[in-house]
């Protein structure tokens, strides 16, 4: 059985640059991602993501959990009024979700795939 308990203090992220597989529409967005953690069936994933401005055709096959740390950002989704999201905003990304994704200002944020 893995450790019951992963300390994320103890973990050592590796970057992964332009890891990104969503189709850029707009501007020259480059992201890093810094994965804390992977379970070992890498189906669940919890991080930390930066992106710095540009947009994005996106198209989600997990449900996503969000902690923005800063900057500005406006969710499309398709056939749905855009949603602006800033610096300390927490939500929730369904499976499924599809539309765009507008990086404004340069985000950081917390994330959980799963």
């Amino acid at each position: 059985m893995p450790n019951p308990i992963t300390v994320l203090r103890d973990t050592t992220p590796m970057p992964m640059l332009d890891a990104c597989k969503w189709e850029k529409l707009a501007g020259d967005p480059h992201t890093v991602n810094l994965n804390a953690y992977t379970s070992e069936d890498g189906s669940k994933i919890m991080g930390t993501w930066i992106c710095t401005p540009g947009k994005w055709r996106v198209a989600y096959e997990k449900w996503e959990y969000c902690h923005f740390q800063e900057g500005y950002c406006i969710i499309t989704p398709d056939g749905q009024a855009p949603i602006h999201l800033k610096a300390g905003d927490i939500f929730i990304v369904e499976s499924g979700m599809r539309g765009t994704w507008e990086v404004v200002e340069t985000v950081r944020k917390y994330f959980v795939f799963a």
